[in-house]
């Protein structure tokens, strides 16, 4: 779900070629459900090979991942670890939204509601262990690191960019300001189009750059207040904020009773939406576990795994598999020339 700060936040429009050279680090889970939700058929139904396996977030995946290398991307990639207590409230929130979704989706089959088929069905989408040990034995095999978060991957990844490991996140949810993070990308898609939520076509999206020290700054306040600000708005940890508490709304507040937030809780009403403290909320984003307990190393994609799972196992042409190997391959050629001619 992550914190609805969109109408806050100061983005820029970037070019992908701006992040050429760097080290991204990404949300694995995020962009592993988007690919899920986003790529499907004209029904809405997630695209399957020959035996009915999912194959929707490995394609987006591959074609990310191919899309990077011929940008001169160095990827890694960070999965989550055992949900915050608080976190699993959410999920259940997110089941029954899945199932609500799969009883309205049944009755649009029933009354041939294409439209409805499509919007119900991506909100079905679930992201089994199946799925994610695929996607990580491609990224492996793409010679990519994964990084395994001992909590939220989010966290983990900011981490990694204020150790210098990385130069940015890349994710959909502003939780990664909350947490820290020095510069965030979002919208990194390929085509750079999207589909509607409403109406008919495309709306063309470009990656935008937040830097957390100009959020900040424009809105006046500092990394305690911004926490305190998504807590009212609502985050994983706390679904829904406080009633009738928007983003604009909420920013006065934190202003207003800076250094007092257990007066602003109070007058908040906090104890009548949730049965915990804002102050275990408040830690997770503080307190967040992470560990330095890795190694990055990029290695040269292995081809003949690549072939084997893409192919062999869930029926991917061959055509286009080798065509975007061969994409790889020029553009390693492209960086080894460049560093010979720079030396």
């Amino acid at each position: 779900m992550g914190v609805s700060l969109k109408d806050l936040i100061v983005k820029e429009e970037i070019e992908i070629r701006d992040l050429n050279g760097k080290v991204i680090v990404i949300d694995a889970y995020n962009m592993l459900y988007q690919f899920l939700t986003t790529i499907r058929d004209r029904e809405g139904n997630v695209l399957t090979n020959s035996k009915g396996k999912t194959t929707s977030h490995l394609i987006g995946l591959f074609s990310r991942l191919v899309y990077f290398f011929e940008n001169n991307i160095k990827s890694i990639f960070v999965f989550d670890g055992e949900a915050p207590k608080l976190k699993k409230l959410e999920r259940e929130r997110r089941r029954e939204i899945k199932e609500d979704a799969k009883a309205k989706y049944e009755i649009a089959v029933k009354e041939s509601d294409i439209e409805a088929m499509k919007r119900y069905a991506s909100r079905t989408a679930r992201l089994t262990t199946e799925m994610v040990d695929d996607a990580k034995k491609l990224i492996k095999a793409m010679g990519i690191p994964i990084i395994q978060a001992p909590s939220e991957g989010e966290a983990q990844a900011v981490h990694m960019v204020k150790k210098g490991d990385a130069h940015v996140c890349v994710s959909q949810d502003f939780d990664n300001l909350l947490f820290g993070a020095p510069i965030m990308i979002k919208n990194l898609n390929i085509s750079g189009k999207r589909k509607k939520i409403h109406g008919i076509g495309m709306k063309t999206i470009k990656p935008e750059q937040i830097i957390l020290e100009k959020v900040l700054k424009e809105l006046e306040i500092n990394q305690e207040q911004l926490i305190h600000l998504g807590i009212l708005v609502g985050t994983d940890f706390n679904i829904g904020g406080i009633k009738g508490v928007g983003p604009k709304n909420a920013l006065k507040n934190v202003i207003k009773f800076k250094d007092n937030y257990e007066e602003m809780y109070e007058e908040l009403k906090w104890d009548e939406y949730f049965d915990f403290s804002w102050k275990e909320v408040y830690d997770l984003f503080e307190n967040m576990p992470v560990t330095d307990d890795y190694e990055l190393n990029w290695e040269k994609a292995d081809e003949d795994e690549i072939r084997k799972i893409l192919i062999e196992e869930y029926d991917f042409s061959e055509e286009r598999v080798s065509s975007s190997l061969d994409k790889i391959g020029k553009s390693n050629e492209k960086k080894t020339q460049k560093s010979l001619g720079d030396f």
